[in-house]
């Protein structure tokens, strides 16, 4: 049974609301908070989020990290997790507005990815078919080469896209992702960007044993997913695309190539969920934010908090999904 909180209550009116609904026998001891109101009362017993990738790459990262601090903050009782991975999160995304575009107690994740992947792939499903609930982090692409390349900077990429654009591979995630939209904008610097071939994977795994193959002259991803390889040393950051440095590697942009972006990633809910749900979801996702186990998973996967909720997500989402088509257009990126 799920649980519908109010929210914007004071304190002594969540407690008569708690009481009365006690006492009509609509809500188990057990999630009841303390009455000293130390504690928040638990908003829903069990949720499910679909992840639309496959596990351990940043999506999985993100949403299982979400799940735990729903847990850790109170928010929630038990979480389930549902990966369904394939083409940038489109196929993701129209199981879950098939199976749960209705139900109260499931959320989605998405991001940049997902939004470039529907403008290139221009699936049935589309992003207007969910409804925003809030943006939690910002993730910037690290371009990595193998320790003994002889690339040693941005530049040095560039000049072997310019001549031999074939040759010079990149691999990164999905076809239409921010991965793949970041190699596209660097083509493009080239002044080739409709000669750019690459490589999409479904997680980073795949793009190191590309680049250590030979398959690839170079990745693109989030620092999480190359950090172990960087650290042992069988890879090397060439670059980041931030405006400024990141943890010790210099920004693309500062070493002469104009390119930079940032990945984002959020959290989503059925179009036919009430607004009354949506609400208690979307405070449920900020208590997450604030507990201590999310703090240290944005601390430890260097992830910058990015949130976003309301009209402003909307807004943003809005924007970002009118821009996916013409940038797409504009890089010339192929499916």
């Amino acid at each position: 049974m799920t649980h519908f909180v109010p929210t914007g209550l004071s304190r002594r009116s969540l407690a008569a609301w708690i009481a009365s609904t006690a006492a009509a026998g609509a809500m188990p001891a057990a999630l009841w908070p303390t009455m000293a109101g130390a504690a928040e009362p638990q908003l829903a017993t069990k949720l499910r989020i679909v992840i639309p990738a496959n596990e351990g790459g940043g999506w999985d990262q993100t949403g299982r990290a979400l799940g735990a601090a729903m847990i850790a903050s109170g928010a929630v009782g038990d979480i389930s997790y549902e990966n369904i991975g394939g083409k940038g999160g489109t196929i993701g995304l129209a199981k879950y507005v098939e199976k749960y575009d209705a139900d109260p107690d499931t959320l989605l994740m998405s991001g940049m990815v997902m939004v470039g992947a529907v403008a290139l792939q221009k699936p049935a499903v589309t992003m207007a078919q969910v409804a925003p609930v809030a943006r939690l982090t910002s993730d910037y692409e690290v371009v990595v080469v193998k320790a003994d390349s002889p690339i040693k900077t941005p530049k040095d990429l560039i000049a072997q896209l310019r001549a031999d654009a074939a040759k010079t591979v990149i691999a990164g995630g999905s076809a239409g992702g921010v991965d793949h939209m970041y190699a596209g904008m660097l083509a493009r610097v080239a002044g080739n960007a409709g000669a750019l071939v690459y490589l999409p994977h479904p997680g980073g795994a795949q793009v190191v044993e590309a680049l250590e193959t030979g398959k690839a002259a170079a990745g693109i991803s989030g620092y999480s997913e190359f950090s172990d390889h960087l650290a042992s040393g069988k890879l090397r950051a060439i670059g980041v695309s931030s405006k400024r440095p990141f943890l010790g590697i210099p920004s693309v942009r500062e070493q002469g190539v104009d390119a930079d972006l940032a990945n984002w990633r959020g959290v989503l809910t059925g179009k036919k969920v009430p607004a009354e749900r949506k609400a208690v979801l979307l405070e449920a996702v900020r208590r997450a934010t604030t507990a201590d186990v999310w703090q240290k998973t944005i601390k430890r996967n260097n992830w910058d908090a990015y949130w976003m909720a309301g009209k402003d997500f909307e807004s943003f989402l809005d924007l970002d999904t009118a821009m996916a088509g013409p940038l797409i257009y504009l890089l010339k990126l192929k499916a």
